[in-house]
Parts: structure tokens; C-alpha cells; sequence
């Protein structure tokens, strides 16, 4: 459902899906738009005639519960490079969208690893989650490595990575080297980063976590959804979306 109403809404325009699938009543999360469906068809009538060649190509879906995470690379021109778009929903009982968390990235032309932030490396080389009976494991393994490495900025915590861990954050290398030093140097650099995580949906062997980064006190921060492919009790792959968070907001909801 979380697809279809992406897809249909910004590609074709079509604003049914919004009364069929989403609450009147919806919690927005984008700084960009307020509550409930209005303005939500307000921003699709005016935006959308502009730029009707609009690709939602969806990478990859993770879905626990009643939530859905969508992983896509959203291009507004084709040829260009577009963003990389992570959107997540709460449905409610009656099967119906509640509320909605965003965040956004320009995908760069280069990476440090060469891998983009959108594909599959790791083996066997599948978008999909795998079989669900690895979704608690995985859950317990890669919010344990976030919390050692983030939250508690231990870059011991590159223990839980395996020896293949392929990275496709455009600024950090694959494997678990690069990574501790990166992390070590930037826990040197901001001594008050603050890492809050906000939210966990994992299913099989695929791990989404949300959460608040903030370099200091300060600081607005940044909306950041980590992923993590987790397999033989390992960290195999890693992707992420990075948005800072901005001085206003269209609603009082927070990014988080």
C-alpha cells in the first residue's frame, strides 16, 4: 500500500489515493508540509505539472507491524542523479496511513567507496528482507552496534561487522578499518555529539533505524535513517539518508 500511494500520487498524479489511504487527520513529520490530507493535494496540484517526468523508483521496503519504511531513489529530471528518499508510515487499526516521517538526500556524483546508495553488494545480492524468523536477531544486532558506536561512541563497536562490510554512505569507506578511524577521528572532533534513537523497523535480515543526530547542545541537528543487512550475526551492509533538521517547520511535530 505504501508503494502503490507513492507511486500513483507523485508519478501519476492520481489524488484518490489520498482520500482511499490516507487518514484526514494525518501526522506530518516533513518541515515542509502541514497536517492531515489538504495540504498534502494542495502541494500535488501545484508541484507535480512541473516536473510530470517524476520517478518514484522504489529500492527497497521494510515493513514491522504497523509500520513501513520505503528506501527510493527519487528523481525529479531524468539523467540526473536525483535523491535518495526514505519515507516512513504508521497505519492505524482501520488499515489506514496515521502518519508520515521523511527525510532527504542529494545523491552525490562520486562516493568514497564506489558503491552508490541505493544497491545490493553483499551476497546473495537481493533487495528483499530475508525470512522473518531473522527479523529478532537482526533487530538485536544492529540496534546493539548502533548504541555501542553511536549512541555510547565506542568505535570498538566495529566488532559486529563483518569482514565484507560493504558501506554505501558516499563519504566512508567499506570495511571495518575505514570506519573506526573515520568515527574515532569524529568523536575526537565533536565531544558532545549527542546520538538519540528514535525509531527501529526491521524485517528478516534488513534493520532501519531512526534517530537524532546533534554535534552539540545547540545544534538543530540532522534526521538520519540508517540501515543495516544483517547475516550470520554479522553486519554485511550499511546505507543511510542524512537531512539536516531546519530552523522552521510547517507543523509542530518535530522530524523525529
Amino acid at each position: 500500500m505504501a508503494v502503490h500511494v507513492l507511486k500513483r500520487l507523485f508519478e501519476d498524479g492520481d489524488l484518490s489515493v489520498v482520500d482511499k489511504y490516507i487518514r484526514p487527520d494525518c501526522i506530518q513529520h516533513n518541515p515542509d508540509a502541514a497536517d492531515g490530507t489538504e495540504p498534502l493535494k494542495e502541494f500535488v496540484r501545484a508541484v507535480l505539472p512541473q516536473v510530470p517526468d517524476l520517478k518514484y523508483d522504489v529500492k527497497r521496503v521494510i515493513a514491522q507491524g504497523d509500520m513501513v519504511l520505503v528506501h527510493s531513489n527519487v528523481v525529479v529530471t531524468p539523467g540526473t542523479r536525483g535523491q535518495a528518499v526514505i519515507d516512513m508510515y504508521r497505519f492505524d487499526k482501520k488499515g489506514m496511513m496515521a502518519e508520515h516521517w521523511d527525510t532527504l538526500q542529494d545523491v552525490p556524483a562520486t562516493t568514497v567507496s564506489g558503491n552508490d546508495m541505493f544497491g545490493t553488494v553483499s551476497s546473495p545480492r537481493t533487495d528483499q528482507p530475508g525470512p522473518h524468523w531473522l527479523t529478532a536477531s537482526s533487530k538485536r544486532i544492529a540496534t546493539a552496534y548502533f548504541d555501542r558506536l553511536l549512541v555510547r561512541k565506542d568505535p570498538g563497536a566495529v566488532e559486529y561487522l563483518a569482514p565484507e562490510y560493504h558501506q554505501h554512505n558516499p563519504t566512508i569507506p567499506s570495511g571495518s578499518a575505514g570506519l573506526r578511524e573515520r568515527f574515532t577521528s569524529f568523536f575526537q572532533q565533536f565531544p558532545q555529539l549527542t546520538v538519540e534513537r528514535k525509531t527501529v523497523v526491521a524485517e528478516g535480515d534488513l534493520v532501519a533505524i531512526h534517530a537524532h543526530y546533534r554535534l552539540n547542545p545547540s545544534d538543530r541537528g540532522q534526521s538520519v535513517f540508517d540501515i543495516f543487512r544483517v547475516r550470520n550475526g554479522k553486519i554485511v551492509e550499511h546505507w543511510d539518508v542524512v537531512q539536516d533538521v531546519p530552523e522552521t517547520s510547517a507543523n509542530d511535530n518535530t522530524m523525529f
